[in-house]
């Protein structure tokens, strides 16, 4: 456990966040889908200062304070690097708490079992460590370029250049036909019908990218699949890879219409039974996402959006 930060602290930490979004699937909402209701710009929750993209159960805690308080920028930053750039934030604002996974070597006295100089490999704890971040709209002075007008949605692309390159950039098997989408591990393909059986064609590309999730789970991949997935793990997985594609139609600028509902019923389960298990799926969600945009590199994803 980190030294400044209790195990209370983390299980309180774990289990608010976890509460969170059982409320909002017990609502039917899904809180992983990018809040495009708002004034918010394409793309994932990035630093302000550093342009890095948050990741994991962040991309989820970030949302939903631009849901809450209809910010228009995806840019945050801390208090310290607001003031680095010359400006504030703003009396009266609060912060959104996020968080980070660790690990640290505990320090033991003498040498043995997970100490340094002993025979054994040192033991490691991991640790989540909370800060506060702020949306650049709760800040003052600081410099324009980080106030620039968010970009349009892309709502009826048809086709979508950014998603079908990254389709292509892939190399997945990708075999277009019949009446269901899944993706099949053992033969290592995916299969979707064609574009026009949906009636909003964007929404293909939003099972395409879901199906790709899965794709990334692969063992000469990812290596996350299950032996002998039961109906839990099979849930998890979905769950998974319903986040990976919200996180790809969020950086490519796609609004699709429908989502991924039919296993809200198990989700909740699984959450309300592990307060850790959002954590974990928005991580390997979050993996499986930059594995993927990887293959088209930041400035394509970038050109994509901007095309959008």
């Amino acid at each position: 456990m980190a030294r400044n930060q209790s195990p209370r602290s983390t299980t309180s930490l774990y289990a608010d966040v976890t509460d969170r979004i059982i409320r909002e699937l017990e609502a039917g909402h899904l809180p992983w889908v990018q809040p495009w209701d708002s004034a918010a710009g394409l793309g994932l929750p990035r630093n302000a200062v550093t342009g890095r993209r948050y990741s994991g159960i962040n991309i989820l805690i970030l949302w939903d304070a631009l849901s809450e308080h209809g910010f228009a920028s995806q840019r945050w930053l801390t208090y310290r690097q607001a003031q680095a750039l010359g400006g504030n934030v703003r009396k009266g604002e609060q912060g959104v708490t996020v968080c980070y996974a660790d690990r640290f070597t505990p320090r033991d006295n003498d040498a043995g079992e997970g100490a340094p100089g002993g025979d054994e490999p040192q033991r490691q704890v991991a640790f989540l460590k909370r800060f506060t971040v702020f949306n650049v709209e709760q800040c003052e002075a600081l410099p324009v370029e980080l106030q620039r007008d968010p970009l349009e949605l892309c709502r009826e692309c048809q086709p979508i250049p950014q998603a079908e390159a990254l389709i292509a950039a892939t190399g997945a098997d990708f075999r277009i036909g019949g009446h269901q989408a899944f993706y099949v591990p053992s033969e290592d393909y995916i299969r979707v019908p064609p574009q026009q059986a949906y009636p909003d064609p964007v929404n293909w590309y939003r099972t395409a990218l879901h199906e790709l999730g899965h794709w990334t789970g692969h063992h000469s991949r990812l290596d996350r699949f299950e032996r002998g997935m039961d109906r839990e793990a099979y849930g998890r997985e979905e769950l998974i890879a319903e986040m990976c594609s919200a996180f790809l139609c969020a950086e490519l600028g796609i609004y699709p219409s429908v989502r991924h509902a039919d296993y809200i019923g198990c989700w909740l389960d699984i959450l309300r039974e592990d307060a850790k298990a959002i954590f974990r799926a928005a991580s390997k969600a979050s993996k499986a996402a930059d594995y993927l945009l990887a293959y088209i590199g930041e400035q394509a994803a970038e050109q994509g959006r901007e095309a959008a």
